[in-house]
């Protein structure tokens, strides 16, 4: 019987982050999983043809990696989510994987953020980074989706677990960075540390959080430290992602 695990993921353009974190989720899996064929599919169609058109690149979309192992004859797939929340992008996935469902046993793992025992997994993964004498404000892409509402309550667990100075906003949802900052200017310190709450450092690490983030931070006279690491660069994270397949294979329902 073959099965798969087909790796499914937003995607990014930019090469460098691509291998650190994509690459090295992919990897962890199949290193995990040795009897596994391992694949890979990205949501996001504009970096697709942004990385066919530049770079001769080709990368399935989930209904084209579906396609492909039904027509191979594999019987399983385990699509291995590596988006942050359940928001459209996950919507998505569900909806193509739907159509195949009759064809080949398929299942699907939660996003990074989901449940509520995922908060303290993650909280767990990453807190070591952590420093008391400064203020971190980890910045996530925000949707207009209703699973925003998992950018704050993260924030809300740091605080619970301890962490009074770690903060949690979005790019295109709440909270904006500019909830975050009447926060901050309450406490003496002034040292403040930026970081992507995302998979990848792409283009919002760039240019959102490395430039207008800082700028917006320094005119309110703070000294800004931008740490450009994706998540998938933290061994950590891409053990949660393990766990979320562990997870279906155990047992999760089937569609």
């Amino acid at each position: 019987m073959k099965k798969a695990i087909l790796v499914i993921s937003f995607g990014t353009s930019y090469r460098e982050t691509l291998e650190r974190t994509i690459g090295a989720v992919e990897e962890d899996i199949r290193r995990a999983y040795p009897k596994y064929e391992v694949r890979r599919a990205f949501t996001s169609g504009m970096i697709i043809k942004k990385l066919h058109e530049r770079d001769g690149v080709e990368t399935d979309t989930v209904s084209d990696a579906l396609e492909k192992l039904v027509n191979e004859g594999f019987s399983e797939v385990i699509c291995a989510v590596t988006h942050i929340i359940n928001g459209f992008e996950y919507d998505k996935i569900i909806k193509s994987a739907k159509i195949f469902s009759d064809r080949i046993n398929i299942k699907i793992t939660r996003p990074l953020v989901s449940l509520t025992e995922d908060y303290a997994e993650v909280i767990k993964a990453i807190g070591h980074i952590f420093d008391n004498d400064k203020i971190y404000i980890l910045m996530g892409h925000g949707t207009e989706h209703f699973a925003n509402a998992a950018y704050p309550a993260l924030d809300y667990h740091f605080k619970a677990d301890g962490f009074d100075n770690v903060y949690v906003g979005t790019v295109e949802g709440f909270p904006e960075l500019g909830n975050i900052i009447d926060e901050i200017k309450k406490q003496e310190c002034r040292n403040a540390v930026l970081m992507p709450f995302m998979l990848v450092a792409g283009d919002h690490a760039i240019n959102d959080m490395a430039v207008e983030w800082k700028e917006a931070l320094e005119a309110e006279g703070f000294s800004v430290e931008c740490i450009m690491r994706g998540l998938g660069e933290y061994k950590g994270i891409r053990n949660l992602y393990i766990k979320r397949v562990e997870d279906e294979k155990r047992g999760a329902e089937h569609f």
